[in-house]
């Protein structure tokens, strides 16, 4: 006989599932058999105590051995399990043995239904527990798959075929209904618990508006919330009011599927990289950021983009803004924790912070900016060997007299709209104009042209003064090229003999084609060649050290 363990927290139509599977004709049905050694060892208190030690095994060892896993009829024996009865000291052939699941339900569904027989805690949900048997399961080499009770009760055939094909048995159509009424496998607690679940004949599913949730339990949803969560990763099919139909995409570089981040004061994973619904960010892209690159070991321009993440965090009037040192200490810290000493972007953000209540003001923010270090394995994002394509865009750069480019700020709205038109037109980037008609940046990056030996870029007054930009223009002066800032019409472009973009993510980027004329011969010119190396070389030997990471 093949043991199947159900693992779930009490309300989570653990009962009903187990009535399903007792329709089978080829297995039996145990009701929380570890039920009366949970009682004895815990101490905890029910109304049917007293009954259950003096008519059922209360003996741990005795359980597992001789009723879990001893002798029986039918092919199968289906366990009923809370994972708060797991306690210690129970044999290992309980979780070595038999094929195990998972059963979840949302804690805010849970919770409201919960204090019938007892108070509702931390410790009687049992997700905690139940995350332990996940991780224990998945470290032996066996996984075991999760369901959720939402699933089952919008789509049960499709849940329980799921299920047995993870469990390796055959679906049967009798699992989908049962009679209403009590049934000799129910335990004795039945009459306590059971009421609801006796009237029903099927997996039904639940109403579509929620009761309203008691806010006195809100501390216990909020410790247990995230370890539902966590379990619901694991749920192979999942729906909910806003859910994507499609599939998870495959990453740029798959590496980065794991990745720590600083948000706000701490380092969490990827998946929880998160800020909340009140930060500035959120509410109107009220928010500043830097780009940086990490080149052996070192950060590129790390000094400038501060300089610049402070001027504009003080154009914006952000107030309790974290020190130089306190940002750098970020960066660094989660750039250790990662591993990442090359080859790696930072995308560093700076929000004005949380509000205290949903608005535009930042008289509202009252908690202090919020500090974000995104740090992904990402090498540059153009092609800078064969070069890349741009188009004109029809979106003009943001005036000085409406939102200054010089402040590097998050609302990228302007740009967007702009890239929209390049991924419309199977480029890689945009030109975008500024009101006069002349030449502005790319939604992404500073231009440069050059003609008759003469290096020309645009002034910046609407666009972004680049770090990369600078570091650039000082290199053409250092390489003895003639450095020209002025207006430069779209015309200009088009006839240029060279062309490229420079900025943090692509560095140095030559442009071999403008609204479909080719500029120069089609290929990377001889300055650009000539700058691309010296940036190279000047990447190579200058930087800020990644601090104390080798004692670390």
């Amino acid at each position: 006989m093949e043991v199947i363990h159900s693992w779930s927290a009490p309300r989570s139509l653990s009962t009903s599932l187990m009535y399903s599977f007792s329709q089978r004709d080829d297995i039996e049905v145990l009701d929380e058999p570890l039920y009366a050694n949970f009682l004895k060892i815990s101490g905890f208190n029910r109304p049917y105590k007293e009954q259950l030690l003096a008519e059922t095994e209360s003996d741990g060892n005795k359980v597992v051995k001789d009723i879990i896993c001893g002798p029986g009829n039918k092919k199968y024996r289906f366990c009923k399990h809370m994972s708060k009865q797991r306690v210690l000291g129970l044999p290992e052939d309980l979780m070595k043995k038999g094929k195990h699941f998972i059963l979840i339900r949302n804690p805010l569904d849970i919770l409201p239904s919960f204090d019938k027989v007892v108070s509702p805690s931390f410790f009687e949900l049992g997700l905690l527990e139940l995350v332990h048997i996940y991780n224990e399961l998945s470290e032996s080499g066996k996984p075991p798959p999760v369901i959720d009770a939402e699933e089952l009760q919008k789509d049960p055939e499709a849940t329980l075929r799921g299920l047995c094909d993870d469990l390796e048995i055959p679906f049967q159509p009798s699992m989908l209904s049962w009679e209403a009424g009590p049934k000799p496998i129910d335990g004795l607690w039945a009459p306590w618990w059971y009421n609801t679940v006796h009237k029903s004949t099927g997996f039904k599913e639940q109403q579509k508006y929620p009761k309203p949730f008691p806010f006195s339990l809100y501390d216990i949803l909020e410790h247990s919330l995230p370890l539902y969560n966590m379990l619901r990763r694991h749920v192979k099919k999942k729906s909910s009011l806003l859910s994507s139909p499609l599939p998870p995409p495959d990453l740029p570089v798959p590496a980065n599927e794991k990745l720590l981040v600083w948000v706000g004061d701490e380092i969490v994973t990827r998946e929880d990289a998160k800020v909340s619904v009140f930060d500035s960010i959120t509410q109107g892209g009220d928010s500043v950021w830097e780009g940086l690159r990490v080149y052996n070991k070192k950060i590129f321009k790390l000094e400038e983009h501060l300089d610049r993440m402070s001027d504009s965090a003080k154009a914006l009037a952000f107030e309790n803004v974290p020190s130089r040192n306190e940002i750098k200490e970020a960066v660094f810290k989660t750039l250790i924790r990662n591993g990442m000493f090359d080859d790696a972007h930072i995308r560093l953000s700076l929000t004005r912070g949380k509000k205290v209540t949903s608005g535009m003001s930042p008289s509202l923010n009252l908690y202090g900016c919020t500090l974000i270090v995104l740090a992904e394995w990402k090498p540059p994002v153009y092609d800078n060997e064969r070069g890349i394509v741009l188009v004109t865009a029809s979106t003009r750069r943001n005036s000085p007299n409406n939102l200054d480019s010089k402040i590097h700020h998050n609302n990228l709205l302007n740009n967007i709209l702009a890239k929209v038109e390049s991924n419309n037109a199977k480029a890689d980037d945009a030109i975008m104009l500024d009101k006069d008609g002349f030449v502005s940046e790319t939604n992404a990056t500073n231009i440069f042209v050059v003609k008759k030996g003469r290096v020309l870029t645009p002034h910046a007054d609407y666009c972004l003064p680049g770090i990369t930009r600078a570091t650039v223009m000082d290199l053409v002066v250092k390489e003895q090229f003639i450095l020209e800032e002025r207006r430069i019409s779209l015309s200009e472009v088009h006839s240029a003999d060279e062309v490229w973009t420079t900025g943090t993510m692509g560095e140095l980027s030559p442009v071999v084609k403008v609204d479909g004329r080719t500029i120069g011969d089609g290929k990377v010119g001889p300055v650009t060649k000539k700058l691309q190396a010296s940036f190279k070389k000047l990447t190579e030997e200058s930087g800020v050290p990644i601090q104390n990471y080798l004692e670390t």
